[in-house]
């Protein structure tokens, strides 16, 4: 599992989590989310993160209703682009900070999962939903999906061309860890269509991954990343966790330097998310392990980091993700934020479309009974709310570092009135400005930003509801 799953608190994509519900808890006041002036922006302003995702306030379908809802879903065709994620829910093994472990990776599970998914593929494609539009970005996660054989790889990358819609410069990413990867399976890979990899490294130091349960040594995995792009032929990105056990703010910089030498086209910035109850957070309480940084120096980490890497020259495209090359997109994370449908395929895999979300039932087995007894084995169907659309265009705006105040107001007017007492709030203690009618978020909003997007939904919340309004 690399960092998009294990840091789902800042930048997930939705997969690991659509179908669990949304966090519990009353809805909170615009006032919650005002910072008392004279404390430092960056490592003060609020006293942690929330998860505020763009489907926030779903509303659970009645099991009575789902597999009638769930047929018109697929029955009604689509009129924009979208994506597809297809979900390998088998590790290597489970590393500590991950929160979203599900099976062993065996090598005789491969031909077998290989075969389920390419069926489900080839039964949903001539679906209207799938069937009308083009997609425009495939993401292959997991999971360990780099575990897999060269050649069932090739074969479900294969059958992914072949049977969906995917544009001529479709995006389609593999997810992975280097351990088990190797150069000959990545030239396979990209042989037969992959045009992104996207590896977990989370770090190179050797001491602090093999606390985490990390296999290879850091050397061992920057030069695996030199080997890859020095294919030249995919966009090479990877992901880096900072505010984990044993690692300090130096030790922080030189991942970031090591990732700057090695020649990525891409790399994303993950804060430390501790799954309480997780294996993670257990070790550092039984004493295990030490403890983990807090949310300050996690701030100095993060705005570190980024400086660092705008001073080597690379450009940051979103709050956690900078690019140095002009082909390096990172186009399904952006499109997931923006409220694109999204086509699941495989155990666990999460989907949106139409106004509803769901997610395929994970545990392979019953998945696999539920289809022998002609039962769709999806599950946690639910209709995203009224305000989803302003939720998309502020998550993906705040993402982009320039959200489109007057678009958020003409989906849900009254929004402007509501959000101005946080306006006035963030731009007096530096956590952003606005400019030309967008709110900019500073490095320190940036570093806060599911915070800052919360108190923006609690706008939405307190404003008039736009009639009409909705997914």
């Amino acid at each position: 599992m690399t960092a998009i799953a294990a840091a789902s608190a800042l930048a997930a994509p939705p997969h690991a989590v659509m179908g669990r519900g949304h966090p519990h808890g009353g809805p909170k006041p615009v006032s919650a989310f005002l910072v008392e002036p004279g404390r430092d922006a960056l490592t003060q302003a609020f006293s942690g993160r929330e998860f505020s995702p763009p489907w926030h306030g779903s509303i659970e379908v009645a099991a009575s209703e789902a597999a009638a809802a769930f047929e018109r879903l697929f029955a009604t065709p689509r009129s924009a682009p979208a994506i597809a994620y297809i979900h390998m829910p088998y590790c290597q093994n489970h590393c500590l900070f991950c929160g979203f472990f599900q099976n062993v990776w065996r090598p005789e599970v491969a031909e077998p999962f290989v075969d389920d998914v390419i069926a489900e593929i080839a039964a949903k494609a001539a679906t209207p939903l799938v069937a009308s539009a083009p997609i425009e970005a495939v993401y292959i996660g997991g999971g360990t999906p780099s575990a897999l054989p060269d050649q069932q790889l090739v074969r479900l990358i294969g059958s992914l061309r072949q049977l969906l819609p995917l544009t001529p410069d479709c995006e389609i990413t593999l997810e992975g860890r280097s351990h088990g990867f190797g150069v000959a399976k990545a030239a396979a890979v990209l042989e037969a269509g992959a045009t992104r990899i996207s590896l977990g490294v989370q770090t190179f130091s050797t001491a602090v991954r093999r606390r985490l349960g990390r296999k290879q040594s850091g050397p061992e995995v920057a030069s695996f990343l030199e080997d890859l792009v020095g294919l030249g032929r995919a966009s090479i990105v990877c992901d880096l966790i900072y505010g984990l056990p044993g690692q300090d703010h130096d030790g922080w910089l030189r991942d970031i330097d090591i990732a700057n030498a090695v020649g990525l086209d891409g790399v994303t910035l993950y804060a430390l998310n501790l799954f309480p109850g997780g294996p993670l957070a257990t070790a550092i309480e039984h004493g295990k392990l030490p403890p983990a940084a807090n949310i300050a120096a996690q701030a100095r980490d993060y705005a570190a980091g980024v400086d660092r890497l705008l001073g080597f020259g690379w450009r940051q495209a979103y709050q956690s993700h900078l690019i140095r090359s002009p082909h390096e997109q990172n186009r399904y994370n952006a499109l997931i934020k923006q409220g694109s449908a999204c086509l699941p395929f495989g155990p666990g895999a999460g989907g949106q479309a139409h106004g509803y979300r769901w997610r395929n039932v994970i545990d392979v087995e019953q998945r696999r009974a539920m289809l022998a007894q002609g039962v769709a084995p999806v599950e946690g169907l639910s209709r995203v709310p009224l305000q989803y659309a302003a939720q998309a265009v502020i998550t993906a705006g705040l993402e982009a570092g320039r959200l489109d105040l007057a678009a958020v107001e003409s989906l849900h007017p009254g929004f402007r009135v509501a959000a101005a007492p946080l306006l006035a709030n963030w731009t007096e203690v530096g956590l952003g400005e606005i400019v030309k009618d967008h709110f900019q978020p500073s490095r320190a909003g940036a570093f806060w930003i599911t915070k800052l997007t919360g108190g923006f939904y609690a706008a939405l919340r307190s404003a008039p509801s736009a009639k009409g309004e909705g997914g």
